[in-house]
C-alpha cells in the first residue's frame, strides 16, 4: 500500500511529500503478520519484509521500489512490502499501532531524539552494532552520521537523511519587484512584510491545521528569544510552560499576529494549501523546512524561490541557531528477520540507491551523497548551513516528548490566530502537561 503525503522528510519531517488521505486507508497493514510464525532455519523459506514509513512522496517511492526489486532479486525467497502512510498519521497514532499490531514492520523510519529513545525504551529497537563496526552498511557512513543514533552504547538506527526543518522560503521575483532586500534582523523581516501587504500580498503564508507547521517555526523563535537551556527545559517539563521568560519570549509570536504578516486562514487550512499559496505567488514568504526544494521543482517548476534563516531578534539564544533533525530507520527487535532487514537496509545506504534517493529530492547522511555537481545549490546551502550553526535545535515534537509537544504547539496556534494571549495559551498548555 502507497499512501501519499507532501511533508517533511523522512522528515516529519523527515525528506518528504504529496496528499493527504483518509484515516482507514492509512492504518491498513500487510496482510500477513511480520514474524510469520517462528523463523525458519531454511535460508530459502519464504520472507516477506514489512518496511513502514510516512510518505517521502512518489520521487522517492521509486527509490525505494527499486531497491526492493533490486533486492528480490537477488534474494528470491524474500517479497517487500511497503506501507507508506500519511506524514501526520504515521508520526502520532500510524506507527504505534503498526508496532503493537498483528502486522508489525521489520524496518522502520523514526526521528533520532526523544521518539528513537521511545521506541527503544519500548522494546522495538534492535542492535546494529555488529552491522555497523564489521559489516558492509558501516563502511557507508562517516563515524558523525550517527549522532543521536547511539543508545546505552549500541548503534540502533542507520542513518537517512539530515533536514532543516524551517527556514524562510521568499518569492525571489516579488521581492525583486518591490525592492526588498533579504532580512537581516527580526525588525527588517516585519518591515518587509508590511511592504508586502501594502502591494496586496500575503507576507508569509502557511497552513497550520495539523500544527507543526507554525509549531516548528515559532518553536525556533522561541528558542531564540528565551535561550537554547531554557528551551530544553521547558520541553523537558523542568520549568512550567507559563514561566515569565516563556511568556515573555511569546510577544513575538504575538508582533506577528498583530501585524498581520502572516494569512488569517493560517490555522484552518493544512501544509499544503498554506505551500499553494507561495506555489502560487499569493503569499511572498512561507515558512517550512528543506523538503520544499523538490516539492516546488515539481509543483511551481517556474516559481524563482531562495530562503533566509530566521534572522536576528533580541534574545538569549544563539542567533544564527538552526531548527534541524535527523532521521535513519530502525530494525524492529520483536522482527524474526533481522539479518534480512540489515541486508535490505545496507542496499538501501549503498552508493547507487543513495545516487538515487538524491536525485529524488533527498539529503542522505551517507559519505559523499552530495558531493555532486548536479546538486540543486539551495540544498548544498542548507547543508552548510546546518553544520555552521552556532546551535542546532531540535522540534519539539521530534526532539522530545510528543504530549509536551503538542501543548505547546496548541498554545503558539492560539497565540498566531490571536484567540488568546500568551498567559492564557502558556497555562492551557501547563495545564495540559501536569497542571
Amino acid at each position: 500500500m502507497q499512501i501519499a503525503s507532501l511533508k517533511r522528510d523522512g522528515a516529519r519531517r523527515f525528506g518528504v511529500v504529496a496528499g493527504v488521505l483518509v484515516l482507514a486507508l492509512a492504518l491498513v497493514a500487510g496482510a500477513c503478520s511480520s514474524s510469520d510464525g517462528e523463523s525458519s532455519t531454511d535460508p530459502d523459506a519464504p520472507v516477506t519484509l514489512r518496511v513502514a514509513m510516512g510518505s517521502p512522496g512518489e520521487a522517492q517511492i521509486e527509490v525505494w521500489e527499486a531497491t526492493a526489486a533490486s533486492f528480490e532479486a537477488s534474494n528470491p525467497n524474500v517479497t517487500v512490502e511497503f506501507n507508506f502512510q500519511d506524514d501526520d498519521l504515521y508520526e502520532t497514532i500510524g506507527l504505534p499501532n503498526l508496532l503493537n499490531g498483528g502486522d508489525a514492520p521489520d524496518v522502520y523510519f523514526e526521528w533520532a531524539g526523544q521518539r528513537l529513545q521511545d521506541r527503544y525504551d519500548e522494546g522495538f529497537v534492535a542492535d546494529i552494532t555488529d552491522a555497523v563496526q564489521n559489516g558492509e552498511l558501516g563502511t557507508y557512513f562517516e563515524e558523525g552520521a550517527y549522532n543521536g543514533m547511539v543508545i546505552d552504547g549500541k548503534n540502533v538506527m542507520v542513518p537517512a537523511n539530515a533536514d532543516v526543518t524551517t527556514v524562510m522560503w521568499y518569492n525571489v521575483d516579488i521581492f525583486n519587484d518591490l525592492g526588498i532586500s533579504v532580512p537581516t534582523t527580526w525588525d527588517e523581516m516585519i518591515a518587509a512584510s508590511e511592504i508586502i501587504k501594502a502591494a496586496g500580498v500575503i507576507p508569509i503564508g502557511i497552513g497550520n491545521k495539523d500544527l507543526w507547521p507554525v509549531g516548528n517555526w515559532t518553536s525556533h523563535i522561541l528558542s531564540r528569544a528565551m535561550g537554547e537551556e531554557t528551551y530544553d527545559q521547558m520541553l523537558k517539563q523542568e520549568i512550567p510552560m507559563d514561566s515569565p521568560e516563556i511568556v515573555a519570549a511569546m510577544e513575538y509570536v504575538v508582533e506577528l499576529q498583530q501585524s498581520g504578516t502572516v494569512n488569517e486562514s493560517v490555522n484552518a487550512i493544512d501544509d499544503n494549501e498554506g505551500a499553494e499559496l507561495f506555489f502560487q505567488g499569493k503569499a511572498a514568504m512561507h515558512p517550512i523546512g528543506s523538503w520544499l526544494v523538490s516539492w516546488a521543482i515539481e509543483s511551481a517548476p517556474d516559481l524563482n524561490f531562495d530562503y533566509f534563516n530566521l534572522p536576528p531578534l533580541e534574545g538569549a539564544g544563539t542567533q544564527d541557531s538552526v531548527i534541524a533533525v535527523s532521521t535513519g530507520f530502525i530494525v524492529n527487535a520483536e522482527s524474526s528477520h533481522q539479518d534480512v532487514a540489515i541486508d535490505f537496509l545496507t542496499l538501501f545506504s549503498s552508493p547507487e540507491f543513495t545516487s538515487q534517493m538524491v536525485d529524488a529530492g533527498g539529503t542522505p547522511l551517507a559519505t559523499g551523497a552530495l558531493d555532486r555537481d548536479d546538486i540543486d545549490p539551495r540544498i548544498l546551502s542548507l547543508m552548510e548551513m546546518m553544520q555552521t550553526a552556532g546551535a542546532l535545535v531540535a522540534p519539539p515534537d521530534t526532539g522530545y516528548d510528543i504530549e509536551v509537544a503538542d501543548a505547546l504547539y496548541a498554545a503558539e496556534a492560539e497565540v498566531l490566530g490571536g484567540v488568546s494571549t500568551p498567559e492564557e495559551a502558556l497555562a492551557t498548555a501547563q495545564a495540559k502537561i501536569g497542571g
